[in-house]
């Protein structure tokens, strides 16, 4: 069993693709599982994140696998309304992407990486089976609707509604403690202080977005057909098993992983902010007039006063050197904020691809020839396809051909990556409004304004193309925030960063479902609601507009923070814009 305080290590000195010189000896503030000084020959590098990735993979196909197809099951067998599932999705994918702050800052307080990882693949696997079996309480069917095509469905019981929030909210805990962890334990072992490996950590990212957008692609086709026409109960079952598969693969890479002993000092954020506040209480306490008093009742000898003097100046010291480091600690993390809330809006954007643009697919022609006909979440795997397909195009070509011009060891900047990335998510929301806009048109043209559970005739290849630029504005900016958020925190809160990366997309989605409801209630006292569940009267196109408008803003923003901050790393530091 590993050391239960392995957070904020140094990067493990190997290179991945062979032996050197330094992969002799022991990396002496790293332990093995036994706790002893971890061998460079036979812990760390590629051969450990290579089981960590395989996890992450897994992991998100789980979630994924409850979250792409969610709206489907809310509008279907829990017979909610569009404009309802959507922020009931967007609020779960709000905590779901917050709780990592509260996983991360355990991780790093007192249980380590290792042992989260473990709780919550535990509880992954506890909520993901409470979900499959919530299922069984539905009264209705898997292909009703009471939104667009199929039968209509009963109202479900309360005790299912009970049942499903439950267990979809332990999952959203879960994650709260799988997401931050895993990826910053595989970023661990390597070594950020040593040039190959500093280039090899951030390939580490790139083929990390690789590998667990290969695994979300095959979930979103696979999955989404189970749930579509099979049963929600083996769609939700399916997850829980791969969960625990996933947890086995974890526990067999136990003996490679490179693991950091505490020092006493590696405590979270949180913590120390705790420790420093108790200690100047007690300051507080010992200097004030009534312990003054309180010493000369005890008629305590003037011999002890020499004594007690020195060890509150070594107490005072003490608090002295502990604020002064959580200061540069706060405002290490403080300094991101710029760029973590002028990212909020592209976290809005992000959101549509599961909610809205899943039930505008609905109403399309589906058929691909006579007999298959796509499931509309299965669609969200271009984003991934796109991802998988181009990840290795920009790690390979445009990463080196870019380096030659700018001489930066990752092409670009990060902060230069991510702004891209906002780019092609404006473009992806306009190519949005304007397809929605011909959608509703072609809709009318056809005569069926008033007639929902009839397919527009109209393909769904009219969609891809806005699936495929939020997968390209996802190699920039996804893989960018997460460099971003672990390089550019203290090195003790790397896990505090990621979570932080992940806190974009809560907020986001906060912000989304307080959009949709707030427009919803507004619209729909003027009229029909843009997100009336008869789509064909809704207006969508709008919606989109306003989110393109907002991350024109957004980016403008952006720009100005991007170019005038400043990297915490000299290597790392270059001109952006």
């Amino acid at each position: 069993m590993p050391s239960s305080s392995d957070s904020d290590p140094l990067l493990a000195r190997a290179d991945g693709d062979g032996m050197t010189e330094e992969d002799d000896g022991i990396d002496v503030a790293a332990v093995d599982h036994r706790g002893r000084p971890a061998p460079r020959a036979s812990t760390g590098r590629w051969r450990s994140a290579l089981f960590i990735i395989a996890v992450e993979i897994a992991e998100r196909f789980s979630f994924y696998g409850v979250s792409a197809n969610l709206i489907s099951y809310l509008t279907g067998p829990l017979g909610e309304s569009n404009a309802k599932a959507a922020a009931a999705i967007n609020a779960w994918n709000g905590v779901a992407q917050l709780l990592p702050l509260l996983g991360a800052a355990l991780a790093d307080s007192c249980l380590g990486r290792y042992r989260t990882i473990l709780i919550a693949s535990l509880l992954y696997i506890l909520g993901l089976g409470m979900l499959a079996l919530s299922t069984l309480l539905s009264p209705g069917n898997h292909k009703c609707s009471n939104t667009d095509g199929g039968t209509p469905c009963p109202p479900p019981s309360g005790l299912q509604m009970a049942a499903f929030y439950t267990s979809l909210y332990l999952v959203a805990l879960a994650q709260g403690g799988h997401k931050p962890c895993v990826q910053a334990f595989g970023a661990d072992q390597f070594d950020a202080s040593h040039p190959r490996e500093a280039v090899s950590r951030s390939s580490f990212f790139n083929w990390w977005y690789f590998g667990i957008c290969a695994g979300t692609a095959v979930t979103l086709v696979f999955l989404s057909y189970i749930q579509d026409n099979i049963g929600w109960g083996l769609g939700f079952g399916i997850p829980c098993v791969v969960m625990l598969c996933a947890l086995a693969v974890f526990l067999l890479g136990a003996r490679t992983y490179r693991y950091y002993a505490s020092d006493g000092k590696q405590r979270s954020l949180f913590a120390r902010a705790g420790e420093a506040f108790g200690a100047w209480r007690s300051r507080r306490r010992k200097s004030s007039p009534l312990a003054v008093s309180d010493s000369h009742e005890g008629r305590r000898p003037a011999t002890q006063a020499p004594e007690y003097s020195a060890q509150v100046d070594e107490e005072e010291q003490g608090v002295v050197i502990r604020n002064a480091d959580l200061v540069e600690e706060v405002k290490g993390v403080l300094r991101l904020f710029p760029i973590w809330a002028t990212c909020l809006i592209y976290a809005v954007a992000f959101s549509q691809s599961s909610t809205f643009f899943t039930k505008q697919a609905a109403t399309l022609d589906r058929h691909v020839g006579k007999r298959v006909q796509v499931p509309p979440a299965a669609l969200q795997s271009f984003i991934s396809i796109t991802i998988v397909v181009f990840m290795p195009i920009y790690d390979r070509a445009i990463v080196p051909l870019a380096r030659r011009c700018t001489g930066v060891s990752s092409g670009i900047t990060m902060l230069q990556r991510i702004g891209v990335g906002m780019v092609l998510s404006l473009v992806s929301m306009v190519v949005a409004a304007l397809v929605e806009t011909r959608r509703l048109r072609i809709a009318a043209d056809a005569g069926l304004a008033d007639l929902p559970r009839v397919p527009v005739p109209m393909s769904l290849w009219w969609m891809v193309p806005q699936y495929v630029l939020f997968g390209a504005a996802d190699v920039f900016t996804m893989v960018g925030l997460q460099e971003f958020f672990y390089d550019q925190v203290p090195d003790k809160l790397r896990s505090i960063g990621l979570a932080l990366y992940l806190s974009i997309f809560g907020i986001g989605s906060f912000i989304s479902s307080g959009l949709v409801s707030g427009i919803d209630k507004w619209t729909s006292e003027r009229g029909p609601s843009w997100f009336s569940n008869n789509l064909n009267r809704g207006h969508l196109d709008y919606f989109y507009w306003l989110i393109a408008a907002l991350s024109a803003l957004e980016l403008v923003v952006y720009v100005f923070f991007a170019v005038t901050f400043k990297y915490k790393k000299k290597a790392a530091a270059a001109a952006v814009g």
